[in-house]
C-alpha cells in the first residue's frame, strides 16, 4: 500500500522499517543525541498548507517513535533539518545525500551540531536507505 508523503501513516511505515533494518541497528548504536526533525516547508500546490515536521524519535539504533506534527511543535527536538518538499523527494529516492545537501545549503540545520551530525554518516545513509522500504506516492507524481 503506497503511503502520501508526508502523512502519518507514511511516518508509521518509516518507523517500522527502521525498526527491521538491521544495517541501521549497527550504523545507529551510538547515536545518543535524541529525536531529529525533518521539517518540510509548506507548500499549498502540493497541499501543505503549513511547515510540516516528521519527528524522527532515534536512540541506539531503534526508532522509538515518528510522527507529523506542525514545524512550531517540532523546536524542541536537539536537530532541526528543513527543506523544500522537492528536496526531501530527492532524498528520499536517494538522488541526493541528505549530510552533502546540508553541506551544499540544500537541507538546512536549523538547530543542532553539524559534527555531531557528520559523525554519523553511516547511519544517516541507513536512515535514507530505509525510505525505499516504505512505499511512498509523492504528491507531486
Amino acid at each position: 500500500m503506497s503511503h502520501d508523503f508526508p502523512s502519518q501513516a507514511w511516518a508509521d511505515a518509516y518507523k517500522d522499517a527502521i525498526n527491521t533494518n538491521e544495517a541501521y541497528k549497527v550504523a545507529g548504536k551510538d547515536w545518543t543525541h535524541g529525536a531529529v526533525a525533518m521539517v518540510v516547508t509548506q507548500d499549498a500546490a502540493l497541499g501543505i498548507a503549513e511547515d510540516t515536521a516528521l519527528w524522527l524519535d532515534i536512540d541506539k539504533g531503534e526508532c522509538k517513535s515518528c510522527k507529523m506534527m506542525p514545524a512550531k511543535d517540532a523546536q524542541d527536538a536537539p536537530f532541526v533539518i528543513v527543506a523544500p518538499y522537492a528536496r526531501w523527494k530527492e532524498v528520499i529516492k536517494k538522488e541526493l545525500d541528505p549530510i552533502k545537501g546540508m553541506m551544499q545549503g540544500k537541507l538546512k540545520l536549523t538547530k543542532g551540531h553539524m559534527p555531531t551530525i557528520v559523525k554519523y554518516v553511516n547511519s544517516s545513509r541507513e536512515l535514507v536507505n530505509t525510505t525505499a522500504r516504505v512505499d511512498t506516492k509523492f504528491r507531486d507524481a
